[in-house]
């Protein structure tokens, strides 16, 4: 943490506070939040910190990045400015001079809205199974195809999408990237946002390619046939960013807890006296506390360019494993409190639950950590 990310602490706090916590309650009845909160981010120049001045960002590292996810987790408030990010990585990673130019302003601005569009209803974290075809006609690729549970969707307006290009082709080089703007595209749906157990505000949607003609100047690398690769390597970053919000949100439920056992009474002494609450909120914050750790360790790692994808499955799944338990232990001391939704213990425990399933279950971690024994 320099001095610069202190600062940049305080404008997203800045942000949170005065344009997504008075929202929440609405957009979650509506299912997505507000189109018009991304332009407001990107004025607030909260959006996309890492990308290089060149392109119109601040020129940070993940450093500020993780600054954005940490306000949010300890918020308890969600936005889909993670799925935003990973487009932007995927374009600054193996798009062109070009594309950068023509896209990253645009998505720094929050005029451009980003998903990344991999999961279909066949095909969950086994990416080799995507149906989605696009099949080259001239200047164009015609997709045609479905992908479901897809955050941002709703509001989305630029779509990172994964392809089936040639369908005589497997294995490694039988799927490509391509990069589409949405606004009055022909042949493409969103479908309405879907009824989730947790995360109401945020809007995850399906999508709908029927004949949609985008630009073959859209593809994202130097040609057919890489966006498997391109998938995995930048996965990590994706497993990284779920691992930091899982431990900011852990430390925030014990936070909270904390204060709740303090101020709540149980036989007329309160509940902090309890040997049973100091040992359980003991476990939690000495697991919360380790967890911090690795993950800090993970992040240097990053920006020094060595967290393999091993050591980014781990932190994914294990932080993930113990975000579910701490705050789970934490919604137990809360008693029948923890259980209404009007207390943030409850939203956590229930807004929680997809991280150990969403960018690789935690099950898939395992074979990868596994494979590498």
């Amino acid at each position: 943490m320099t001095d610069a990310a202190r600062a940049f602490r305080k404008k997203v706090r800045q942000f949170i506070e005065n344009e997504l916590v008075p929202h929440q309650d609405r957009w979650s009845k509506q299912g997505y939040p507000d189109a018009s909160v991304w332009p407001k981010a990107g004025s607030m120049g909260v959006l996309l910190p890492e990308v290089p001045q060149e392109y119109g960002g601040r020129g940070g590292t993940f450093a500020h990045e993780a600054v954005i996810v940490e306000e949010l987790a300890r918020a308890a408030i969600n936005f889909g400015f993670g799925n935003h990010s990973i487009v932007a990585k995927y374009i600054l990673a193996y798009g062109s001079e070009e594309q950068k130019h023509r896209w990253l302003p645009r998505m720094i601005s929050g005029e451009l809205v980003g998903a990344i569009a991999m999961t279909e209803p066949d095909c969950g974290s086994d990416l080799k199974a995507i149906k989605t075809t696009a099949r080259r006609e001239g200047d164009h690729y015609v997709i045609d195809g479905a992908k479901t549970f897809i955050t941002n969707a709703f509001n989305a307006s630029l779509i990172c999408i994964a392809v089936r290009t040639d369908p005589k082709v497997s294995g490694l080089k039988a799927l490509s990237l391509l990069v589409l703007e949405t606004t009055d595209l022909p042949g493409y749906r969103v479908g309405r946002p879907l009824n989730k157990i947790g995360r109401h505000a945020v809007d995850v949607c399906e999508l709908f390619f029927e004949g949609v003609r985008v630009p073959a100047r859209n593809l994202l690398g130097a040609g057919e046939g890489r966006g498997l690769l391109q998938m995995m390597e930048q996965l990590s970053y994706e497993r990284l960013s779920i691992g930091l919000s899982a431990i900011a949100a852990a430390e925030c439920a014990v936070e909270a807890t904390t204060r709740y056992v303090k101020e709540r009474t149980e036989l007329a002494k309160p509940l902090l006296d309890s040997q049973n609450t100091r040992f359980k909120l003991a476990e939690c914050k000495t697991e919360a506390y380790v967890g911090r750790v690795f993950i800090d360790s993970c992040i240097q790692q990053f920006i020094a360019g060595r967290l393999n994808a091993v050591t980014a499955a781990m932190a994914k799944y294990w932080l993930t494993d113990s975000q579910s338990r701490i705050i789970d232990e934490c919604l137990q001391l809360h008693g029948g409190h923890g259980y209404v939704d009007e207390y943030p213990i409850a939203r956590m425990w229930a807004d929680g639950r997809v991280q150990r399933i969403y960018a690789g279950s935690n099950e898939v971690m395992k074979e990868v950590v596994g494979s590498s024994l």
